[in-house]
C-alpha cells in the first residue's frame, strides 16, 4: 500500500513547530525548500500496490537516503542520527521533533530494493534541478561535461583461493545438514587444516608445499561436491535448492589461473577483477562505474554502474544514454582521457580526448586541461561518500549504490555552496553597517 498522509496529533497543539525553533539560513534547512518533494510520490507511485499495510511516507524515506549518502553513514547510523538533529528531521518532512526511531534500518534496505536502478535515477536527477535552482550549476553547464569510469570496489575479502575452497566447503556440508542429508565425509576439519597450513606454507615462502595442501583442500571440495550432487539428482526440490551453490562449485573448481570471468566471491558472484594501473593497488574488485560531471563545477550528471569489465571507449554511448534521460538535453562537447579513443558514441565531432591537438579554439583548450578535475571528484566520492566500499548486494545493488553515491556528492556541493553564500552575505552586511557607522560619524 502507498505511503498515507501524516496528520497531526491532538498532542502537538502545546509543541513548538521545528520552523520556529530552527535557524532559517542553516543550509539543510534552505535546501529542503530547494527539492521537489511531491515529484517523488507522483514517481513512485507505480512501486506500491493498492492494498497492504501503509508505507512509510515517501519523504522520509527519500530525506533519509538523501542523508546517508551526504554524510556517508550506514543504515543504522542515519536511523540514530535523525532522532538527534532536528534539522535532519526537518529535511525529511516533520512539523515537530520526534524522538522515536522513524523507521526500522532494514526498510531501507527494502525501500531500495522496492525501487531499483530504475526508480532511483530520479532522486540523482532531483539533485540536479536543486543545483540549477540554488545557482550552483549554471544552465550552460550542462552542455560541456567531462566523462570517466573508475572503479567500485565490493566489500569482499580478499580472494584466494584458499578462501574460497574453504567456504564453499562448509556452504556445501551446512546446506546438506539443513536439509537432511547424510555425506559419506564432511572434511571441514581436515578442510581447515589445509587452509591454515596453505596461509602458514605461503608466509614460509615454501610454494611446494603449499600447492600440496591447495591441491588436498580442492580434492575435499570436490568430493564434497560429487556426493552431494549424486543425491539430489533425484529430487526435484532439492535440486532446485542446491542449483546455485553447486554452479558456483563447479564454475570454482573448473576455473584456472589464465581463465576469463573467473570467481571470487561466493555470496558477490558478479564481481570482476580490474586493473587501474595504481601503483599502490594493482588489482580492485567490484565493479566498473561511469562518471559524467560537468566540466565547469563538478556536479555529477551520470552514474552508471557497468557489468563486467568492458573497454572505457564501449561505454561512452550509454553514458551520454544516461546524461539525456537525467538533464533532457545532449551534451554539445564531451571530453575524455584517452582511454576512450575507439568510442562508440556516434557524434564524433562532439567527443574531444586528452592531447587532441587538432580542431581546438582557445576556449575547448581551456576546458579539455580541466578534464582532469574529474579525478578528485572522484575521490571525493569514495572518501567523503560511499563509492569507496559497495555493501550493497548483487548487480542492482551496485546500480543503486553508484545512483546514491552520485546524488550524495551532489547535495554535499549544494550544502557548501549555501553555506558560503549566507557567510557572504552576513560579511557584506557586516561590512556595509560599518560603513554606513563610519559616514554618520564623520
Amino acid at each position: 500500500m502507498g505511503p498515507k498522509p501524516t496528520i497531526p496529533s491532538s498532542g502537538d497543539l502545546y509543541r513548538s513547530r521545528l520552523d520556529q525553533i530552527l535557524d532559517q539560513r542553516h543550509e539543510l534547512y534552505r535546501l529542503a525548500a530547494l527539492i521537489d518533494w511531491h515529484r517523488f510520490d507522483h514517481e513512485f507511485g507505480r512501486f506500491y500496490r493498492p492494498l497492504g499495510r501503509p508505507a512509510k511516507p515517501t519523504r522520509l524515506m527519500v530525506g533519509l537516503s538523501y542523508l546517508q549518502h551526504t554524510f556517508n553513514l550506514s543504515d543504522e547510523a542515519v536511523v540514530q542520527r535523525w532522532t538527534e538533529n532536528p534539522y535532519w528531521q526537518w529535511f525529511c518532512g516533520c512539523e515537530y521533533f520526534q524522538h522515536e526511531l522513524p523507521c526500522d534500518p532494514s526498510s531501507l534496505t527494502r525501500w531500495r530494493k522496492r525501487l531499483g536502478p530504475e526508480g532511483l535515477e530520479t532522486l540523482l536527477s532531483a539533485t540536479i534541478q536543486a543545483g540549477l535552482e540554488s545557482g550552483v550549476m549554471r544552465p550552460s553547464s550542462l552542455e560541456r561535461i567531462s566523462v570517466d569510469t573508475t572503479v567500485q570496489p565490493k566489500a569482499i575479502t580478499h580472494p584466494t583461493d584458499a578462501k574460497l575452497y574453504l567456504k564453499a566447503l562448509v556452504a556445501l556440508v551446512r546446506q546438506a545438514m539443513k536439509c537432511g542429508l547424510e555425506l559419506r565425509q564432511a572434511h571441514t576439519r581436515l578442510g581447515k587444516r589445509a587452509a591454515m597450513q596453505v596461509g602458514r606454507y605461503a608466509h614460509a615462502r615454501q610454494m611446494r608445499r603449499m600447492r600440496r595442501e591447495l591441491k588436498r583442500l580442492k580434492t575435499y571440495l570436490g568430493r564434497v561436491y560429487r556426493d552431494v550432487a549424486r543425491k539430489v539428482a533425484g529430487d526435484v526440490e532439492l535440486s532446485i535448492r542446491f542449483a546455485p551453490l553447486l554452479g558456483l562449485t563447479e564454475r570454482l573448481l573448473s576455473q584456472e589461473r589464465t581463465s576469463k570471468n573467473k570467481l571470487y566471491s561466493l555470496h558477490a558472484p558478479e564481481v570482476v577483477c580490474i586493473a587501474k594501473g595504481k601503483a599502490h593497488r594493482p588489482y580492485e574488485f567490484g565493479s566498473k562505474v561511469a562518471l559524467a560531471v560537468t566540466n565547469r563545477e563538478g556536479f555529477v550528471l551520470a552514474s552508471k554502474s557497468l557489468e563486467g569489465n568492458p573497454y572505457d571507449g564501449h561505454t561512452l554511448s550509454a553514458t551520454i544514454d544516461q546524461v539525456v534521460v537525467m538533464t533532457g538535453m545532449e551534451p554539445a562537447r564531451i571530453y575524455v582521457d584517452q582511454g576512450y579513443r575507439g568510442h562508440d558514441y556516434a557524434k564524433t565531432d562532439r567527443v574531444f580526448i586528452a592531447r587532441q591537438r587538432r580542431g581546438l579554439t582557445p576556449t575547448i583548450k581551456r576546458e579539455l586541461r580541466r578534464r582532469s578535475a574529474i579525478e578528485p571528484m572522484i575521490g571525493h566520492m569514495k572518501q567523503d561518500g560511499r563509492l569507496g566500499r559497495n555493501h550493497l548486494l548483487g548487480a542492482a545493488g551496485d546500480a543503486i549504490n553508484a545512483l546514491l553515491v552520485a546524488a550524495g556528492h551532489n547535495l554535499r556541493l549544494i550544502l557548501n555552496w549555501l553555506r558560503l553564500f549566507v557567510a557572504w552575505l552576513m560579511a557584506a552586511l557586516i561590512i556595509s553597517s560599518a560603513q554606513t557607522d563610519t559616514s554618520q560619524v564623520a
